[in-house]
């Protein structure tokens, strides 16, 4: 479980397909705090640490990642040198500052829009049908793994929708959101209350 809150950027620093893809991944954490096993979302993908090495502030993990995981997220983000945002996951007594999130991606979405606003930036991203209703202004979303507030929602006529987000500076310097650009495909996962709440409604009008 995780709130959405990065805590590093990482960076992949070698890919090794195997029977799945392995990994390393080098971060500046402590790597007395990752343990075998540990789960860390790595750009909202919950993924389980295999090994791990290095010093405070200049630590590596391992990870395995299934061809079932590469199918549902986006390709480019499992290359070597790709950049990811890293989150370990949530403690008992640990402060929630977004929102409860799972780590298991929904869809992948495009930004479809970018633009300055104020000191900040406005991203629009457009999201696949079959996701379209989990999605309502002043709610939240998981974007690459970073817990935002979905400004305003636009349907489409194909059933798609695009939604707005604004993204802060603090947002933009320490997470991967900042270099993002026009036509750039992210990870998205919908807030699991609206997961819920859209299967209680199916049933109640079954």
């Amino acid at each position: 479980m995780f709130t959405g809150i990065v805590t590093a950027i990482g960076r992949i620093t070698s890919a090794e397909q195997r029977g799945d893809l392995r990994l390393t991944v080098a971060a500046p954490l402590d790597p007395a705090r990752i343990a075998i096993g540990a789960s860390i979302a790595c750009s909202g993908v919950c993924l389980t640490v295999v090994d791990r090495g290095g010093t405070t502030g200049d630590a590596w993990f391992s990870v395995d990642v299934s061809a079932e995981t590469q199918r549902c997220t986006v390709p480019a983000m499992w290359a070597e040198g790709a950049t990811l945002n890293i989150e370990p996951s949530l403690r008992v007594g640990d402060e929630i500052g977004g929102h409860i999130v799972t780590g298991h991606v929904d869809a992948v979405g495009e930004v479809v829009a970018i633009a300055a606003e104020g000191d900040s930036t406005a991203l629009t991203i457009r999201a696949p049908a079959n996701m379209a209703a989990f999605i309502a202004p002043k709610g939240s979303i998981t974007v690459n793994g970073v817990s935002l507030t979905v400004n305003g929602v636009a349907d489409q006529a194909d059933g798609a929708c695009d939604f707005a987000l604004n993204i802060i500076p603090h947002t933009a310097e320490v997470t991967t959101l900042g270099g993002l650009e026009r036509g750039a495909k992210v990870n998205l996962e919908i807030d699991v209350l609206a997961r819920y709440l859209k299967r209680m409604q199916a049933l109640a009008e079954a």
